[in-house]
């Protein structure tokens, strides 16, 4: 199941706090900034909702900045299906492997920073890996439920995700931007 983390402040002077943030096994560090309303994964051009599931990591989230709203499905929980908030100065989101997660951020946009465990099986390859729900029956049939009996605040986030994509891919085909760069990762651990 997934948890929310509380960290320890150590040190307070006028107008600065100190937080030791530590995850112990953390053996990785992934900084992800979403630029506005960002879904990430993005839903498909058909606007069938994808996923990140990582088979031999965990994820440790906490926003630096602004907000995101997490959905998370593990087949193996009770309640499958949650819908977990993180904001700025929040508690660290601990997601373990094999969770299907996606998130969409506040309109200002967010920054988070993941202190991941992997295991020595992972590979940027493996643990960033995009499934698409219109390709998985399961994920589908648990999406289409929640969005009909969901609670109305949740009905309205997921209606979100989905008008977010809309419009993300609508401002991107009219004002197209210069590419983003593309980043080389040689290596998917960090010692800590």
């Amino acid at each position: 199941m997934f948890e929310l983390l509380s960290y320890e402040k150590f040190r307070d002077t006028p107008s600065v706090r100190f937080f030791d943030i530590t995850i112990a096994a953390s053996n990785a560090r992934d900084l992800v900034y979403h630029d506005g309303p960002a879904i990430s994964p993005n839903n498909t051009p058909e606007d069938a909702w994808q996923f990140y599931m990582h088979p031999n990591q965990e994820d440790n989230l906490l926003s630096l900045k602004g907000g995101r709203t997490f959905f998370l499905i593990n087949f193996a929980w009770e309640t499958p299906f949650h819908i977990v908030r993180i904001e700025a100065n929040g508690k660290i989101l601990r997601i373990p492997p094999n969770t299907f997660h996606r998130s969409i951020s506040d309109p200002e946009g967010s920054l988070v920073l993941n202190q991941g465990v992997r295991t020595a099986k992972a590979t940027v390859h493996s643990e960033f890996r995009v499934y698409n729900s219109a390709e998985i029956p399961r994920l589908q049939r648990l999406i289409a439920e929640k969005m009909t009996t969901g609670k109305p605040e949740e009905s309205q986030l997921l209606r979100r995700s989905i008008d977010c994509n809309i419009d993300r891919h609508r401002n991107l085909t009219n004002n197209p931007r210069t590419p983003e760069p593309h980043y080389n990762y040689s290596s998917t651990s960090n010692a800590a």
